[in-house]
Formats: structure tokens, sequence, C-alpha cells
């Protein structure tokens, strides 16, 4: 119960920020917003205020924002209004405002997750020590120690990419298969460049480079702002990359997880092994959560895709360069058929997290 209770508050903190920014957007834009849904599914409660309907879905995952005018949403009103012979208001609607305020208003639902990630980053790097890419210790005979490697060295860069926390350290050794990297470290206010190949440990599957790190830090200072950074270009990096791998075929798919996965092996896991630390440890572990999974959504809804916020963009763009709009109709046609795939895929990944679950 608590690990559900758990994933219904993270999953709603970073849907309710990504679905609040297009709100926010679109009544600065004066955009009529039709309803804000948390949840999907039937409704278990709502209320009306102005032109706004405001819900409560049964399923506690994703969220909706729905515009006037959307995909022809009004469509239905306003030819009621023109049988009855009465004039249509439409300045409200989504197609009728200008096309930079269309696209500011459908940008800022991937935007605010990522204010929501900095801001909780913030939080996390004030409270905890950062792990700076300086290694405590290297295997004797490893790969790192084999290539020239020492304890106290600082990773700078791997692969010609800036290292600034450990973790980007061992998010660029497991993403690369086994290959030979180019590492740049820093020793006594030198810079020396080596060539490191890891070593596959039999035991895990895994690569190694036979090093220990990084040197823990607590960010003071104007320093937070600079690590809370960092922690959002990790977060950042570790989508964008894995997205790829998952793209090229490279990940099985137990590495993938829909809700049902993530409720159970991401925040139920990290629950069981925190409570015993007490409740401090349990709620910083779940914002931790909460920045890996608003960059997840903001980085997802930018895919060019769609149905999603990306997708959108693309039209947008396209009106941009052909100086009129895709007829609504036929953006709207794409859009379903995007929605019907993203129905589709969720029964599979259910699916999927079930299997690898019980299976």
């Amino acid at each position: 119960m608590m690990t559900f209770i758990l994933f219904v508050l993270v999953f709603s903190i970073v849907v309710i920020a990504h679905e609040f920014g297009h709100f926010l957007l679109a009544k600065l834009n004066g955009i009529h917003v039709v309803e804000f849904s948390i949840g999907m599914g039937p409704t278990l409660l709502s209320f009306q205020k102005k032109e706004t309907k405001y819900s409560l879905k049964l399923l506690p995952i994703g969220g909706a924002c729905m515009f006037e005018g959307e995909d022809g949403l009004d469509n239905a009103e306003k030819e009621a209004a023109e049988a009855a012979g009465q004039e249509y208001d439409d300045s409200g609607s989504f197609l009728k405002a200008n096309v930079w305020a269309r696209i500011s208003t459908v940008f800022a639902g991937p935007f605010f997750n990522f204010i929501l990630a900095f801001v909780f980053a913030l939080v996390l790097v004030s409270l905890n020590p950062t792990d700076l890419p300086v290694l405590k210790d290297v295997v004797v005979g490893g790969p790192a120690s084999e290539a020239g490697i020492k304890a106290g060295d600082e990773i700078v860069s791997v692969n010609g990419e800036k290292t600034h926390l450990f973790r980007d350290v061992q998010l660029m050794l497991a993403l690369n298969q086994g290959e030979t990297m180019e590492v740049e470290v820093r020793r006594d206010g030198q810079l020396i460049d080596i060539t490191v190949a890891p070593q596959l440990n039999p035991e895990t599957g895994t690569y190694q480079l036979g090093v220990y790190g990084g040197v823990y830090e607590q960010s003071k200072g104007l320093n937070v702002f600079k690590d809370a950074w960092y922690e959002m270009r990790y977060c950042f990096r570790a989508t964008y990359k894995s997205l790829g791998l998952l793209l090229t075929g490279n990940f099985n798919k137990e590495d993938v997880a829909g809700p049902v996965g993530i409720a159970v092996n991401v925040v139920g896991k990290t629950y069981e092994s925190a409570k015993e630390y007490g409740v401090s440890t349990v709620v910083l572990s779940m914002m931790n959560i909460v920045l890996l999974l608003s960059i997840n959504l903001g980085v997802l809804n930018l895919l060019p895709i769609p149905a999603l916020d990306g997708g959108r963009l693309v039209f947008l763009l396209i009106e941009l360069v052909r100086g009129k709009p895709v007829p609504p109709d036929k953006e709207g046609i794409v859009h379903f058929v995007g929605m019907v795939f993203f129905m589709v895929l969720m029964v599979v990944v259910l699916f999927n997290d079930l299997v690898n679950i019980f299976g």
C-alpha cells in the first residue's frame, strides 16, 4: 500500500508540473483551457471554474490540458451555435492564437518538467554531498591501473564528454559496450590523456575499469546552483543516451518499464531500502525519483512523435516555414494515429512489466 501511495504521489507531482506548464502559458496567451485533468479513465470528481473543468481521473497515470479548438474540439459547439443562428465566440480557441503563443504553450509542458527537476536538484544537493569524479583508489592489475590511471586522479572527460560527477564516469562506462575509452585526467594540476580498455566481469556481465570513487563534497553557497545543474545534466544524459540504445536495439525488454514496473521496481524497492534509515531518507529518495522521472517526461515529450508535444511542435514549425497552418483535421488524424500507437504500446509495456515482475 505504501508503495502505491508513494508512486501516486511521485507520478502526480511530475504530471501536474507538466500539465500546469501548458495551463499557465495557455492562460497567459488568452487560450481557453476546456479541461485540466490529472489521471486517465473515468472521472472520480470534478468542478467547473469559469471556462475550465478541473478533473481527477481513476487511473493515476498521465494527465491532460485540453484547449478550446485543439484538433477541432470545438467544432460541435460551433456547428450547434450556427444552427441556432447564434454567433460562436472562438476568440479563446487554440487555433486562433498566433503561432508563437501556441509554440510557447506546447513547449511549456516539458519546460516545466525541467524547472521542477532543477528545484528538486537544488534541494538534493543542498542536503546531500556531491560525488566528485576524483578516484579514491584503483584496482592493482585492473584496466585503469594498467593504463596509468592513479588514485587521486580527477577524471575530467571520457571520450571527449566532460565529467562533473563520478556518476558521469559510471554512465559512460555502462553505455560504452566495452569499447576502448579515451580518458582525460587531472593530476597535480596537469591534464593527461589516457587510453583504457574496460574489462568484462564474467560474474556481473558488465564492463569495469577497476576504479573506486568518487570523493564526496558538500555543496555550499552559489555552488549549489552549479551542482544542481550537473545533477540535471546527468539525468538528461542518462535519458537521451538510454533512448539511443533503445532505438538501436541495444536494450533488452527487461530494461524497459512502464507505470507498473516503475511502481514496483523503482519506487517500491527504493522505499524498502530507504525506510530503515528513517523518514528523511525516504523523502530524499522519492525526490530523487521525481527528479529523474521529470527529466524523462520532459525529454520524451519533446520527441518529434505524433500525439506528443514534440509532434505538435513539428506541425507548428512547419506552419512557421509555410506561413500557414496545416489543416486542423489532417493534423488531428496524425495525432490520433499517434495516440492509438501509444495506447497499444501501453498495453505491451504493461504486459512486459507483469512478465518481469511475476515471470
